[in-house]
């Protein structure tokens, strides 16, 4: 039983420790001589078409019936995975860190992207991510540093998607899909190429996940009130039932908010038993009726998730899990888009 509370905790932080991807660090042996990204290079990207990757894995159960559609592509922005307080390589990332490279592909790729690799092909740029603490600065030069590490960052996203586009695109239809810090640069990117261009038309639905999205960010772009509406966005953050962090309090605006059970807008409060699996620590098993999906005051609710061992799991955020714990609803949901779109 001790063994088993040591374990437990963890289960669901996939992306809370660089030393559980150490194995995986001999994979990642390029280096940057201009310490920026080079995306005609493929070890610049995460994940790509053209290479073999931890987004191309399919949960053992999924795999016979699985059919992918190659007719549109997806552009994933992965989250934070520098998370170092100390900021030992700076504010931002270096480009070719093995380690920082490895986290990123075996948590966030693995167990985030891969939700769409049945719909289409998924492009994923490493780019020089801000550092976890620059969501949290402590002094006016930190708000200095910290703004200055996400355009960084983002300038970074912007000319990985310029370069898909002159490249790969050639006139596909778009799925645009992040999480986290991923998702901050998600709504730059909307905001910049697909209010304002003629890719509005192209966008198959975008995904944005795990960072607050105000009512009136966009001004083209609807949030998504139907399961097969198509051109709009869904967001979610999901927390235990009734628990509200002082960010949540602070907050003056109720974010845009999807219920990613039911994807109904009139349709906001939905019962674990309609969730058909989540994708925890165990990659290639699916646990049903793990989480609800309740909307309420900007954010998305659920009693504490049910799993083996649920007992020793105590955080009451669940930001980490927003994918997994909705994973095939969100894969389904995705395919149904791509359906209605492609028609």
């Amino acid at each position: 039983m001790k063994s088993v509370a040591v374990i437990i905790p963890v289960l669901l932080l996939l992306a809370s420790c660089a030393n559980k991807y150490h194995r995986f660090v001999k994979e990642y042996t390029f280096k940057s001589a201009s310490g920026k990204p080079d995306y005609t290079q493929l070890d610049y990207w995460a994940a790509h078409p053209y290479k073999k990757n931890p987004a191309d894995s399919i949960p053992k159960p999924l795999r016979e019936k699985n059919n992918t559609d190659t007719a549109i592509d997806i552009f994933f922005i992965h989250p934070t995975t520098y998370t170092d307080k100390e900021k030992k390589e700076g504010w931002n990332a270096p480009i070719d860190d093995a380690e920082i490279n490895s986290k990123t592909d075996y948590s966030s790729i693995l167990y985030q992207a891969s939700v769409f690799n049945n719909a289409g092909r998924i492009f994923a740029p490493r780019y020089r991510q801000a550092n976890y603490w620059s969501y949290f600065p402590q002094s006016g030069e930190d708000t200095i540093n910290a703004i200055h590490a996400f355009e960084i960052a983002y300038e970074d996203v912007k000319t990985a998607f310029e370069y898909y586009l002159r490249q790969w695109n050639k006139g596909r239809p778009i799925i645009i899909a992040a999480h986290s810090q991923g998702t901050t640069h998600a709504k730059r990117l909307l905001k910049e190429f697909f209010e304002t261009t003629a890719l509005k038309d192209k966008l198959v639905v975008a995904y944005i996940v795990g960072i607050p999205i105000e009512p009136d960010y966009f001004s083209v772009l609807k949030p998504c009130e139907k399961p097969d509406e198509t051109g709009c966005f869904c967001g979610w953050r999901t927390l235990q039932s009734g628990y509200k962090p002082d960010y949540i309090l602070k907050e003056k605006y109720a974010s845009v908010v999807t219920n990613p059970l039911t994807w109904d807008s009139s349709k906001p409060f939905a019962d674990r038993f309609l969730n058909k699996g989540s994708v925890l620590l165990n990659f290639n098993k699916i646990i049903p009726h793990t989480a609800a999906a309740n909307i309420q005051d900007g954010v998305l609710f659920t009693p504490k998730p049910r799993f083996f061992g649920n007992l020793f799991y105590t955080a009451k955020n669940y930001h980490i899990a927003d994918y997994n714990l909705y994973y095939i609803s969100i894969r389904e949901n995705v395919a149904l888009r791509v359906k209605a779109f492609l028609k």
